[in-house]
């Protein structure tokens, strides 16, 4: 996952909402969102590589987002940074509790930005420098580097997210064309994470279109009235081609 928006008790009758762009190479294995076969409490998409995720819930509200940070070189690990997301949602702990212990254990993942939350709140944890921090009410957006960088397409989602109308922002299909976007900042306001200035251009749309990397899923997944939970997501592969859209909720549970 490259790019996250969560709103904390802003839009009316959804407690939280997290929007996400979950971008990989497209050879990666993964299986669309659903609920899980082996844990049939909790869905998601899947890594079928290493058999984590990027975003999950689970039936009792509980719910986790992961990005990678860029570090400009390759760093190797013993765990996948995907277990995070399907260690919390396997379970019941306390998302503080969660993100202490994660934040004890970072250096035996790859580099990462966790949010984990449930009905009473959400906490961000980041393997930067293992601070956990408990998110207050409001839209919050993260992507690759620390919290509390400003990437233009951190800006750009949190904007336009901000600016839809109460309508909009319970329109599930306005709400994730907001994870299309396409457009280019200026030169200057591209970050420097090692990777060289013509793959930060390439990197820096909210959604990148590329033939072997690029973004394989767009997510809108929120708490609704009555503790129902839904999650819809968008699959592409190379090139942004659309290859389907899965919907999973417990309204009818």
């Amino acid at each position: 996952m490259c790019l996250l928006l969560l709103a904390l008790n802003v839009v009316p009758a959804r407690p939280w909402l997290l929007l996400a762009n979950r971008d990989e190479f497209h050879v990666r294995a993964s299986a669309a969102a659903d609920f899980w076969k082996d844990q049939p409490d909790v869905f998601g998409g899947r890594d079928l590589v290493a058999g984590g995720s990027w975003l999950a819930l689970n039936r009792g509200g509980h719910y986790a987002a992961v990005t990678n940070v860029r570090t400009g070189r390759p760093m190797a690990a013993p765990r996948s940074r995907g277990a995070l997301v399907s260690n919390f949602v396997a379970g019941a702990i306390d998302p503080g509790d969660y993100a202490t212990t994660v934040a004890a254990q970072r250096k035996q993942y790859g580099p990462f930005n966790l949010v984990v939350g449930d009905a009473a709140g959400a906490t961000f944890v980041s393997s930067i420098d293992g601070e956990p921090r408990r998110l207050e009410p409001g839209v919050h957006a993260f992507s690759n580097g620390s919290r509390d960088d400003e990437w233009p397409k951190m800006r750009q989602l949190r904007t336009r997210f901000s600016a839809l109308s109460l309508h909009e922002s319970r329109d599930d299909a306005a709400l994730l064309d907001l994870l299309l976007d396409e457009s280019q900042p200026a030169e200057s306001e591209l970050p420097d994470t090692g990777v060289g200035a013509a793959l930060e251009r390439v990197l820096a749309p909210i959604f990148i279109r590329g033939e072997t990397y690029g973004t394989r899923a767009s997510t809108l997944a929120y708490a609704g009235e009555g503790g129902s939970l839904a999650m819809i997501e968008r699959r592409f592969g190379p090139h942004g081609t659309l290859l389907g859209e899965a919907r999973v909720d417990t309204h009818s549970d």
